[in-house]
């Protein structure tokens, strides 16, 4: 097809420059679409991207759905709904770019997925985990500075890792995020900890800091920023200190924030935005955890349940 590559750099532009997508995004957009055009090349006939059609798209996602299910050990629709959005999203682009004449792939639905609600620790076990380290040692210090914010303002591990000392704005009470695609978020941040932030700053990050820590808050032994696997070891440290038996990662804390917020009585679109969701359909799964824990209480306290 010698139309592709060329209208494949223009969306990619378009993701970088429009989107602001990262640079990880956007190799997997074309990883994504690339596939699907190896795919027409080898087994139809199709010599151009006008002469694609709707058929063509609903045969791969056949052909998807049979070779994934034999070489990945865990296939779902997840899987084929990442393949097609990604296809979606190309030729909406060229639509509206009046590079083709029609979308092919706006008729063909995306399947249906069940919603896996993610763990979430009750108030009791956060405050049992977040008081596990032993602050009078400098790591476990940082430790529970980490972990307090990253419950506290619903963080990703990549915002927490990327976070410098100069978006902690104490006085005023929040940290400035870069989530993804760059995309730039204020998030309250609550006084206890910060407090621990500040603490972990002047008894330890200031000891550990060296000319190549530049203006990252949370460093390692080395004084380097740490990696994602370094806070995955932390929680699980903890964890096990704490005697939960639950399954808790990094993003359970993120997972518990925004369930805490919701059972407060937030509103949802207040969650998204503090979360860095683009899209609210993303954020309403914790609705769904909402309903669970509603279910829960009523079975738990209804003399007749």
């Amino acid at each position: 097809m010698d139309d592709f590559d060329s209208k494949l750099k223009m969306f990619n532009l378009f993701l970088r420059t429009e989107k602001n997508l990262s640079d990880n995004s956007v190799i997997s957009y074309n990883s994504d679409i690339t596939k699907f055009f190896s795919f027409l090349k080898e087994k139809t006939s199709v010599k151009n991207i006008d002469s694609v059609s709707e058929d063509n798209v609903r045969i791969y996602i056949t052909y998807l759905r049979k070779t994934l299910s034999k070489t990945e050990n865990y296939f779902s629709e997840k899987s084929i709904n990442r393949y097609l959005s990604s296809l979606k999203s190309f030729f909406k682009f060229l639509e509206s770019e009046k590079l083709v004449e029609t979308n092919v792939t706006e008729n063909v639905e995306l399947a249906r997925v069940s919603r896996t609600l993610p763990e979430c620790l009750s108030y009791d076990e956060i405050d049992k985990l977040l008081s596990q380290p032993d602050t009078t040692q400098k790591l476990e210090l940082r430790d529970k500075a980490l972990m307090e914010l990253m419950y506290a303002a619903g963080l990703r591990v990549s915002e927490v890792l990327n976070l410098e000392v100069s978006n902690v704005y104490f006085n005023e009470g929040y940290v400035r995020i870069f989530g993804k695609g760059s995309k730039e978020r204020i998030v309250p941040v609550n006084e206890t900890a910060l407090r621990w932030i500040n603490e972990y700053i002047n008894i330890c990050r200031n000891i550990i800091k060296n000319e190549k820590s530049g203006g990252i808050l949370f460093l390692n032994h080395r004084g380097r920023k740490m990696s994602r696997m370094a806070v995955w070891d932390i929680i699980k440290k903890y964890t096990l200190r704490s005697g939960i038996e639950k399954s808790v990662h990094p993003h359970t804390l993120r997972h518990s924030f925004a369930t805490h917020l919701l059972e407060g009585g937030a509103d949802i679109r207040i969650i998204q935005e503090l979360l860095g969701h683009s899209d609210i359909s993303t954020t309403q799964i914790y609705t769904h955890v909402e309903k669970e824990y509603l279910i829960e209480v009523h079975k738990t306290f209804h003399p007749r349940a």
